[in-house]
């Protein structure tokens, strides 16, 4: 008898049941129970359906074939309930298993179609990897089942293979069963696939034209008004070169990016995206960008080559006035008393004019007319040169009136007059050594332009000359060699730095570098970096800005003041770099670079540059000070020589402190070094052994002096000898006295240049001969400051010591 199951959609026990057959127990009491729990219910069946009791199981066979029975009944049938019931279960899990992963995949779609598409990559991006991860754990469980279905559809083939058709139950119905669910397991996985494909293809889309866009929006910014705007301003040549250089690096940059992005949206587009009419359109719009930005680009650049090409016509000019001044004011008078002389000079200046720029000879008007489009303000100001030139051209005509008259007469000598004493000439100029004495005139030269001619050929013109003060044109020209000096230094710097230090990197060189010298670097060249990054950066610029108002320098000295401090610390790692030259100065890869660089001298002769150049300024700002007497801004100018002048006296001070030895304590607690020099030194002790130790000494000690803002040192100095000795002296420390403990004695009787330095008390006295008078006044003077500021000091905590200075006679001891 087959029972069907309701999960394959059959009708439901018991309702196509027709007969019951009862099997009677064989024992008594079983029975018996039996028959009355029939008697009692035989009613029911009896309504229901026909029931046939049976007494033994030879009666069940009258109405069932044994084919159809189990052994148990007497039958043939090779059937286990058990194996029966375990498949039937698998089939079932197997089918809810189906059932469920139907509702997930259901429910994941659901997911996607509502998913809100956010406008940041960042979002789409982190939606885009979640979908994902969600889509590779649906797809790991459809694979699972799906091999649990399989296994179990292989064992039922592997069933119906070994049985036997007459005594196995028939599994064709189950067989099928699991045949249609993998099928349908199948069908749900081929259309998950296309769906999630799509959609995730949709994505991927999306965040490509996301990122798309905000490219378009950043490379869109730059607009063509703000590269017609830039850089507009220049007064001179480099500027405007530099400006142009910018300009085309910018623009260069902006249309690479456009070109790229254009690129980009045609791939995009290839790939059938589904906004492709929109990428189109903003590739057009980039394209049409770009045209119209290489349009702007080449106007800008006409327009700056022209204003370079002006300004480089207006400094020809200017460098030919300039020229024209110095030739009317070296021409030796004593050479015009010689017809053959006036008409040398004569020959000069007509070889002079014909070398005039033509811009000169063509006129304002004209350039007003061929560079009106690139004429700013400050180009403008430059026409002042057509004013320099029509001075000096009026000068050069009376010139030459004044040499032709020479030329076709004979002239008498004329005694050559000795300069006075009060404008002695300078032995050597820093600018110009003329083979006379120099002495100033006062030239009528229009726009403040001033020309300097020999005293000599002065007092011999046959006309006057009236005008400015010819000191103006030497302050320009002192500013000038001081710009180009610091121009030079700046290229220097650079060349070392790029040319030695940098190069000790490169592992091409690194065979020739030893290996003890790789980590040196910042030994052998010290803080050369920061120094060439202040001037390259900041104090060029600032020199810069002074060309046509030298006086205003000293404000730059003095608001630069605390960047020039970078030479202490180069000139106190100095001696540590000189002595790592001499070690490795035989080096190949020394020699290598030298080779490359072109250099005619050595690295050490560089690496004194900065120490040369620091000792320059000062002499140059006493040239601009010594003609800028009575100007407004002569003040600052004396301060920023002070300030110089400051710097290397404590760059000098700092370079014999560190050269001091034997101090267990720090220095720097010290304070600054003030003073530093030699004296001779006697000691006199208040204690008896020592006193009459020290009574004994006639001779004075030599003892070097550091002067700190908290303490006084007495070293001595020692200095190695030999050829291979160090040159540079060291200062053995000796003793320290603290400042709060001192006081002083400024005159000693029977010495002008003795002083005394008394401390704890008068309890150790030590005498001071300075080398000169000077030296103890400023000695006296520095520690006098020191000992008043602590008097202030103690003031404000409401004590008040007595600086003691006391005038006496001392016999020698």
């Amino acid at each position: 008898m087959h029972c069907p199951n309701p999960i394959y959609g059959e009708a439901s026990f018991p309702g196509n049941l027709h007969l019951v057959l009862v099997l009677r127990p064989t024992s008594f009491f079983q029975r018996t129970v039996t028959d009355l729990g029939f008697r009692f219910s035989q009613e029911d069946f009896m309504l229901k359906m026909p029931v046939v009791m049976l007494s033994s199981v030879t009666d069940l066979l009258r109405y069932i074939d044994e084919n159809q029975l189990t052994s148990e009944f007497g039958g043939t049938l090779d059937y286990c309930h058990s194996d029966w019931i375990v498949l039937r279960t698998a089939i079932e899990s197997f089918a809810v298993m189906v059932k469920d992963i139907a509702q997930m995949l259901q429910a994941f779609g659901t997911e996607l179609a509502e998913t809100q598409l956010s406008e940041e990559c960042s979002a789409v991006e982190f939606l885009l990897l979640s979908h994902t991860e969600k889509y590779r754990r649906l797809k790991d469980a459809i694979r699972s089942v799906m091999r649990e279905g399989r296994q179990l559809l292989s064992n039922l083939e592997t069933s119906r293979k070994e049985g036997d058709a007459d005594t196995c139950w028939d599994t064709t119905q189950d067989w099928d069963t699991m045949q249609r669910l993998l099928a349908q397991l199948t069908d749900m996985e081929m259309a998950f696939d296309g769906f999630f494909d799509k959609h995730h293809l949709k994505l991927q889309q999306y965040l490509q034209l996301l990122r798309y866009e905000h490219s378009f929006q950043e490379v869109n910014c730059f607009s063509v008004p703000k590269i017609a705007r830039k850089h507009t301003d220049g007064s001179q040549t480099n500027a405007l070169h530099k400006a142009s250089a910018a300009i085309c690096q910018c623009c260069s940059d902006e249309m690479s990016q456009a070109q790229v992005l254009i690129l980009h949206g045609h791939q995009l587009a290839a790939g059938h995206h589904y906004a492709m009419a929109l990428i189109v359109q903003r590739c057009n719009e980039l394209r049409h960008q770009c045209d119209t930005l290489t349009s702007a680009l080449n106007t800008k650049r006409n327009s700056l080559t022209q204003a370079q090409t002006l300004l480089r016509l207006l400094e020809e000019a200017q460098r030919w006035c300039d020229d024209g001044a110095y030739l009317l004011a070296n021409q030796q008078v004593d050479k015009f008393q010689s017809k053959e002389g006036a008409q040398a000079a004569l020959r000069d200046i007509e070889k002079f004019q014909e070398a005039a720029p033509p811009l000169l000879g063509a006129g304002v008007d004209v350039l007003f007319l061929e560079y009106e489009s690139v004429l700013t303000p400050c180009l403008q100001v430059n026409t002042k040169t057509f004013q320099k030139h029509s001075s000096v051209q009026a000068l050069i005509q009376s010139r030459q009136n004044c040499l032709r008259k020479l030329a076709d007469k004979h002239v008498r000598p004329i005694q050559l007059v000795v300069p006075r004493p009060e404008n002695p000439p300078r032995a050597k100029s820093p600018l110009f050594s003329p083979k006379h004495g120099m002495w100033w005139c006062n030239i009528n030269f229009g726009s403040n332009y001033p020309l300097f001619f020999s005293h000599e050929f002065s007092h011999s013109l046959p006309y006057s000359i009236d005008g400015e003060d010819g000191t103006d044109l030497l302050k320009r020209h002192v500013m000038k060699e001081l710009i180009e000096t610091e121009r030079i230094y700046v290229e220097e710097l650079l060349a070392v730095l790029l040319g030695y230090r940098a190069e000790m990197d490169n592992p091409s060189l690194a065979p020739l570098l030893p290996t003890s010298l790789r980590n040196k670097r910042d030994v052998l060249f010290g803080n050369l970096p920061d120094i060439y990054n202040f001037h390259s950066s900041v104090f060029l610029q600032d020199l810069e800005s002074c060309l046509e108002s030298p006086e205003a320098v000293g404000a730059c000295f003095l608001e630069r003041k605390e960047h020039f401090h970078l030479y202490e610390c180069y000139c106190q790692n100095k001696p540590r770099s000189d002595s790592l030259w001499r070690q490795f100065s035989d080096c190949p890869f020394f020699q290598e670079c030298q080779k490359k660089l072109e250099h005619k001298l050595a690295l050490d002769s560089y690496l004194l540059k900065p120490v040369q150049r620091l000792t320059k300024y000062q002499l140059l700002l006493k040239e601009l000070l010594k003609y800028s007497s009575g100007c407004e801004r002569a003040s600052e100018l004396q301060g920023a020589l002070e300030a110089m002048l400051d710097l290397l006296k404590s760059v000098n001070d700092s370079m014999h402190q560190i050269a001091i030895t034997g101090y267990e304590g720090d220095l720097s607690n010290l304070g600054r070094v003030l003073m530093q020099g030699s004296f001779s030194v006697w000691i006199s002790h208040k204690k008896g052994p020592t006193r009459v130790k020290e009574l004994a000494r006639f001779k004075p000690m030599q003892r070097h002096l550091f002067l700190h803002e908290h303490a006084l040192l007495f070293c001595k100095r020692r200095e190695e000898h030999g050829e291979n000795a160090d040159k540079t002296p060291s200062y053995s420390f000796k003793h320290c006295l603290k400042m709060s403990a001192v006081g002083i004695t400024e005159n000693v009787k029977g010495d002008v240049k003795k002083f005394e330095i008394w401390y704890s008390g008068r309890e150790e006295v030590y005498l001071i001969q300075a080398p000169t008078v000077e030296v103890k006044i400023a000695w006296l003077n520095e520690i006098r400051k020191i000992l008043t500021n602590q008097q202030k000091q103690l003031k404000g905590l409401n004590t008040f010591p007595v600086i003691k200075c006391h005038c006496y006679s001392s016999k020698r001891t």
